[in-house]
């Protein structure tokens, strides 16, 4: 029975961490705001305006998203607390390594909400788009791209967010060249903007007859998907639209017509498509979004004023120095450069456990940033 007693008093220590959680996220100051903007959806001529009245409902999911999130994890401390006292009052000793691991869930919980109070970048709320190239090396590479598509795909099932193929490229031979997603979630973009950068992948390639190790690299960009609320100013005459038949997955449709839409953004070189939508409107609008996002990314990371300022020289991939290290042979390792942060069971990363790595980039840059 000491054990858990001892348990309860480490739970009991979590309330201050919670209470400190409860002013970091503002919660009282959004669900004021919540009550505001419910009030505002009463208002004659709220619906007239489609676009603002989308902007406020997307405001409100956001904000009861983030208050719901604490509710849950103050809920789950008070229900432990009740476990554990059932526990003690019945002298179930039993009952340790359950309540154990339900106090390491709660521990956790905590740790991943305290680091979403570190997102306080103008974007970071947004959804995140996420084009992987694959580098030299043909097919290997190609193959390091899609096995990266799959890794993020499962990163974001772990979370409950959404994806959304918006264009790919197949390999020659197998794998994937080029592949943009939408991954649709509150803070995605906050979370996912650590992991742009070149991925380098080490292991025997399974293309590869005499069994010989290969590295690989690809590189992944990573943006917000910027609403229509937000302005960019681009002029017609810096674009060349091109039209053509889509290829690969996204339905039959893709094949019949030219519904596939690539847009070049001719000062700076940035390259955009979009073919996954039935018809080429949509797939323009889409593309013009990933536009826009992508000058805004670039805007940001190079601390520019304006979009104008933007040199065509940012359309270069470099592949000169690696964020991130996969090693599946002669060992098992994946070892950010930039933190340090290092996991050996390779398998598990490959599955969506990336949180690790994102926390600790947060948390770094936190720091550097005080």
């Amino acid at each position: 029975m000491i054990r858990i007693e001892e348990l309860r008093q480490e739970v009991f220590n979590l309330e201050k961490k919670i209470l400190k959680l409860k002013a970091g996220l503002g919660i009282d100051k959004i669900s004021q705001e919540v009550f505001n903007l419910e009030k505002k959806i009463l208002d004659t001529g709220f619906w007239d305006d489609m676009k603002e009245s989308q902007v406020v409902l997307q405001k409100i999911k956001n904000y009861k998203q983030k208050i719901s999130e604490y509710e849950s994890l103050n809920q789950a401390y008070e229900e432990l607390i009740i476990m554990i006292d059932v526990a003690l009052e019945e002298k179930n000793s039993s009952l340790f390594d359950e309540l154990n691991l339900e106090y390491k869930k709660l521990l956790n919980n905590i740790e991943n909400i305290s680091l979403s109070t570190l997102l306080t970048g103008e974007y970071d709320a947004k959804n995140a788009i996420l084009t992987f190239h694959s580098g030299a090396g043909g097919t290997e590479a190609q193959d390091w791209v899609q096995m990266l598509y799959r890794m993020y795909s499962r990163w974001a099932e772990r979370r409950n967010y959404k994806t959304k193929i918006l264009f790919c490229l197949d390999g020659d031979e197998a794998g994937i060249k080029s592949i943009s997603i939408l991954i649709e979630g509150l803070n995605a973009y906050g979370f996912l903007r650590s992991e742009a950068g070149v991925h380098r992948l080490v292991r025997i390639s399974p293309f590869d007859s005499s069994g010989r190790r290969h590295t690989s690299f690809a590189a992944l960009e990573v943006m917000p998907e910027i609403d229509d609320d937000i302005k960019v100013n681009i002029n017609d005459e810096d674009l060349k639209i091109d039209t053509y038949r889509a290829g690969g997955a996204g339905g039959q449709h893709v094949n019949k017509t030219e519904s596939a839409v690539r847009i070049t953004h001719l000062p700076t070189g940035v390259i955009v498509a979009c073919q996954n939508e039935r018809s080429q409107k949509q797939n323009k609008e889409i593309a013009m979004r990933m536009l826009k996002s992508k000058l805004i990314e670039i805007k940001e990371r190079e601390h520019l004023e304006k979009i104008e300022d933007i040199k065509g020289s940012q359309k270069e991939i470099t592949w000169g120095s690696q964020i991130r290290s996969y090693v599946f042979m002669p060992y098992t390792l994946v070892k950010d450069h930039r933190t340090g942060f290092e996991i050996g069971d390779v398998q598990s990363v490959m599955d969506g456990n990336l949180d690790g790595f994102i926390n600790a980039y947060l948390i770094k840059s936190n720091q550097e940033n005080l």
